[in-house]
């Protein structure tokens, strides 16, 4: 982790930048360094983060004159901050002023100052954060590491540069951004830090919502999540950002699974599921698929702990969680759905398969069918080994008979054929309960295989079932 020039060199893709910011540089006569995850990634051999550049000076005068040299045309300042973006085809380079921000206690919103770059890396998050590469001729690939940055990735820490009481109240996103670390790199968070979380945890409570959704998410997108989620909830965080979640741990359910820990049972969801797949949103539906568990959890005395109707209620429970994590209406739509029907694959796992229950599951989960058996599939935890292997093989056939193409496409967007105006015209009926009532006659006709799923058929069951609602009407005139 020592030769930075040759780590330097050896990055062809932002070399360019380098030799452009080097040279405004010298032009200017200001410091301009290499700083943030970028400088902790190289070290670590890991996939490189976005270049973040800090100049003592003006960042944004600076970020201009990169532009211009670069012959990119957009750059977006921030001027209360001293800070601007510059956006290239390849992505975003930050620059910042060298700076310090003091806050008020109960306020994100900080004063800023300029400082030089030992104050500037005193303000970072963590040491493994806090260290800078030179850029600058006389001192090109120096490193910067007042703090001990290598030090602490070495030992594979996460230390605050300052006392970290400070740095987390300056900005309380820092403590969840610690779990977020600690997960994605495989670090352990130093005591004295995992103390200061605990002490200051109601402290996100100021932090808006846009931010803690953007890095829980985050958590949930390293390579094992439960690390993460598990690790907020040893601190105290987890209550104040998912309490549904929070309140899970410590309530038993049937011995049947591989944890008796509801809690536990679903970081193993999650970590199946992650094994599976890297779509952020299905993560997050194994994660709260569970979610009414603790609401609907009864003692039975001849089942044990049972929780009927977790899997409606559990949906129900989602439009709260999504107004206060601002998740948009799609999301909050995808994650109610396979909620709503993540039991219903695993029934037919358990019970043996029918055609009619078949068709109900993909007509029912429509475009969201592939994520429903992956988050089903990841569901399967049992503790013993025999009753997997049998769940899991009547999964397998189950997924088979759902890789009909031409039988998906029929049900992904399923609904009668006879649409409910052609219904309404024919009976001369205003929209009411009845016509809902035909077209749920129709549907189950389908799919029970009484008929075929095409329009002449839907309407000769029509016209057979009419005399029903026609007496019907009659009647309740």
């Amino acid at each position: 982790m020592t030769n930075i020039v040759k780590l330097l060199d050896q990055d062809k893709e932002n070399s360019k930048l380098f030799r452009a910011a080097s040279a405004v540089a010298s032009e200017e006569s200001v410091e301009v360094h290499v700083v943030g995850g970028y400088v902790r990634d190289i070290m670590l051999d890991r996939q490189l983060s976005d270049v973040d550049l800090m100049v003592v000076g003006d960042g944004i005068s600076f970020a201009r004159k990169l532009a211009k040299k670069l012959k990119i045309k957009t750059v977006v300042p921030f001027e209360k901050f001293g800070t601007a973006q510059i956006h290239s085809e390849d992505g975003i380079i930050e620059v910042a002023s060298a700076r310090v921000e003091t806050y008020e206690s109960d306020s994100r919103k900080p004063e800023v100052n300029s400082a030089n770059l030992e104050m500037d890396l005193s303000r970072r998050d963590f040491t493994v954060n806090a260290m800078a590469i030179s850029l600058c001729d006389d001192s090109s690939g120096e490193l910067s590491d007042p703090y001990g940055g290598v030090r602490d990735l070495q030992k594979r820490l996460l230390r605050t540069p300052l006392d970290p009481d400070t740095t987390f109240s300056d900005d309380p996103l820092r403590m969840l951004r610690a779990v977020r670390f600690a997960a994605q790199l495989d670090f352990q968070i130093d005591k004295p830090v995992a103390e200061s979380i605990i002490r200051q945890a109601k402290r996100m409570e100021i932090v808006s919502a846009e931010r803690i959704t953007n890095e829980f998410y985050k958590i949930l997108n390293t390579p094992v999540p439960s690390i993460g989620l598990d690790l907020l909830q040893q601190v105290g965080l987890l209550e104040i950002v998912f309490p549904e979640i929070a309140a899970m741990v410590g309530l038993e359910q049937p011995k049947e699974w591989h944890h008796k820990d509801i809690f536990y049972h679903t970081l193993q969801v999650v970590d199946n599921i992650a094994k599976l797949t890297d779509k952020p949103d299905l993560r997050f539906a194994a994660l709260v698929h569970d979610i009414a568990k603790p609401r609907t959890r009864r003692l039975s005395t001849s089942k044990g702990w049972t929780f009927h109707g977790h899997d409606v209620v559990g949906s129900r429970m989602l439009k709260k969680v999504a107004r206060r994590m601002k998740l948009s209406n799609k999301t909050l739509d995808y994650l109610q759905k396979l909620t709503m029907l993540h039991l219903r694959p695993i029934a037919l796992a358990k019970d043996g398969v029918t055609d009619s229950a078949v068709r109900r599951v993909m007509a029912y989960s429509g475009e969201e069918l592939d994520d429903l058996l992956i988050l089903c599939r990841a569901d399967i935890t049992s503790k013993n080994p025999m009753l997997v292997k049998k769940y899991l093989g009547n999964f397998d056939r189950v997924e088979k008979l759902m890789q009909n193409v031409e039988e998906r496409d029929a049900f992904r967007a399923f609904q009668s054929p006879v649409r409910g105006e052609e219904i309404m015209k024919e009976l001369d009926l205003p929209p009411g309960k009845f016509i809902g009532e035909i077209k749920s006659r129709i549907e189950d006709a389908i799919l029970d295989g009484e008929i075929e799923n095409n329009y002449e058929a839907a309407y000769d069951f029509f016209k057979k079932i009419k005399p029903d609602y026609t007496d019907k009407e009659e009647n309740h005139s």
